[in-house]
């Protein structure tokens, strides 16, 4: 437990953490601070692209094997199951409808990549290794959930067609994700060393700055969003990270996987999703609300991971190993 205390310390004072803070503070006390929304979506395009291709460089130079298969099999089932287990959860406890509810399990069953990459963080700043095709795993994830949730929210006249399978395949985050990680894994370390001032150098900044304007979401969707989230619903934001998180333990051990990677495997299990998720339901469910899986991932669960949730799934990982 002094372990788990001494990381949610250290996370707290993080700079990423602190800039997420202001964020949220500052649009709850109503100032205008704002980031134009190409430069947030410019931020978006530049994460998604260093963690992609650091993660294919990653496995350039630990090689293919039965495990990194294993490990995205094990992504996939997990991605499949925590939107139904969620969604059933949801039903029980709350009085949501049938669509919201599917909406804000395919939050769950996917993953956040910001959380993801300060997971990443705090096992580099402990010096903690991970396999580097984790990545890969988090890009498995994506897509899974979004077609459980469809299933469950589709009635007559909403099912599963060509044209939104497409759109979930071919949605611009899981493109670029995949893609970076391939070039990565081409390259390998010769072409990490030739962009590394362009990926490395500034992502920890790029970080911060991103981070900010997540917090300036958060706290406009907790505004505007708080008469739809009741006590249960804002519970669930708390614990559905453990029962996911918990989940991907078992997944981890029964994969093999390192000290780092378990850690890994449990925050993806344990993230929700605010960036992929909402702009394939946008599309693909809009009679969902945005007031409420937004404000509850982006605003609950999100800060809940950020700050006390990955020094918790790095303990359990300690623990399990």
């Amino acid at each position: 437990m002094g372990q788990a205390m001494d990381l949610a310390a250290a996370n707290l004072l993080s700079p990423m953490v602190l800039f997420f803070v202001l964020g949220l503070l500052a649009t709850l006390a109503r100032s205008d601070l704002s980031i134009p929304e190409a430069i947030a979506k410019g931020m978006s395009l530049y994460l998604m692209l260093a963690i992609g291709f650091k993660g294919g460089v990653g496995v350039a130079q630990s090689g293919l094997d039965l495990k990194l298969g294993g490990a995205i099999l094990a992504g996939i089932v997990l991605s499949a199951i925590i939107p139904l287990l969620a969604f059933r959860m949801l039903v029980m406890t709350s009085n949501l409808p049938r669509v919201d509810a599917a909406a804000v399990a395919a939050h769950y069953g996917s993953i956040s990549i910001v959380t993801f990459l300060a997971a990443t963080q705090s096992l580099e700043q402990s010096g903690i290794p991970f396999e580097g095709y984790m990545v890969a795993v988090a890009a498995a994830m994506e897509t899974p959930a979004i077609i459980a949730a469809l299933w469950l929210a589709h009635t007559g006249e909403k099912r599963m067609d060509s044209t939104t399978l497409r759109e979930v395949m071919l949605n611009g985050s899981i493109v670029l994700l995949v893609g970076s990680f391939l070039i990565g894994m081409i390259t390998g370390p010769d072409g990490l060393k030739a962009i590394a001032p362009f990926i490395v150098d500034p992502f920890k900044g790029i970080l911060c700055l991103f981070l900010l304007d997540m917090g300036v979401i958060a706290g406009r969707g907790l505004r505007e969003g708080r008469r739809h989230l009741t006590w249960p619903v804002i519970l669930f934001g708390l614990y559905m990270p453990l029962i996911g998180g918990a989940l991907g333990a078992l997944a981890a051990m029964a994969v093999g996987l390192s000290l780092g990677g378990t850690a890994l495997m449990i925050t993806l299990a344990a993230s929700a999703s605010y960036i992929a998720v909402p702009a394939a339901l946008r599309l693909a469910l809009p009679e969902a609300r945005p007031a409420i899986y937004l404000p509850l991932s982006l605003g609950v669960t999100f800060p809940f991971n950020l700050t006390l949730g990955i020094p918790l799934y790095l303990t359990l990982a300690s623990t399990l190993h």
